[in-house]
């Protein structure tokens, strides 16, 4: 099993979560984060009295997929969140060593 974190722009996170269900992603985490320094778009950044950095809003997405899932969609994260400009983000796959579903005990499922 693999999880991919991606941190996209705001304005294509609607796009991408809509093209990751296509691609058969049945459950994923949606979050909006802050970009911080080099993450930061320079076009869009604020900045903050209490980090004292510039920074811009952008949507961490997580999910869990089986491995042969992984390219597919990360592919789809790649290709949709594409703008060409700076700050279109970025995509982290890590190994996940075990699963559990709390309600039934089940171990390595996913969905």
């Amino acid at each position: 099993m693999k999880e991919i974190k991606a941190y996209i722009r705001k304005e294509q996170a609607e796009i991408v979560i809509r093209k990751l269900e296509m691609a058969g992603v049945t459950g994923m985490t949606v979050l909006d984060a802050n970009a911080l320094s080099q993450w930061a778009d320079s076009e869009f950044f604020s900045y903050s009295i209490d980090l004292v950095q510039k920074y811009s809003t952008v949507v961490k997405i997580e999910l869990i997929c089986n491995d042969n899932q992984m390219d597919k969609l990360t592919e789809v994260i790649k290709k949709y969140g594409y703008t060409g400009r700076s700050g279109d983000g970025w995509i982290f796959v890590s190994e996940i060593e075990k699963s559990i579903r709390i309600r039934t005990g089940e171990e390595n499922v996913i969905g």
